[in-house]
């Protein structure tokens, strides 16, 4: 029992990592690139970075959000079954 608990978390935490991974490195890539922007032009705006970050992370949403979703149902019927066949 515990066992199966443990490997639900970990297979719960892995898939939160596969899920994310998309979104997080276009934040990355995105504040990068305006980082190395505002070096090159001495503009030193903290909120600028902001704005861009945010709207490549919603077109990331926009594209990957069905792969997302699929991974995520995917997922959620997996435990599902694996909760039914539990209680059997």
């Amino acid at each position: 029992m515990e066992e199966q608990v443990i490997d639900i978390m970990r297979s719960a935490i892995l898939m939160i990592i596969k899920v994310s991974t998309p979104m997080l490195l276009v934040a990355i890539i995105v504040g990068l690139t305006v980082s190395i922007f505002q070096t090159t032009t001495s503009i030193q705006e903290q909120t600028l970075s902001f704005a861009p970050k945010i709207v490549a992370i919603f077109l990331s949403i926009i594209i990957f959000g069905p792969w997302m979703m699929n991974t995520l149902i995917a997922f959620i019927n997996e435990i599902y079954r694996n909760f039914n066949m539990f209680l059997r």
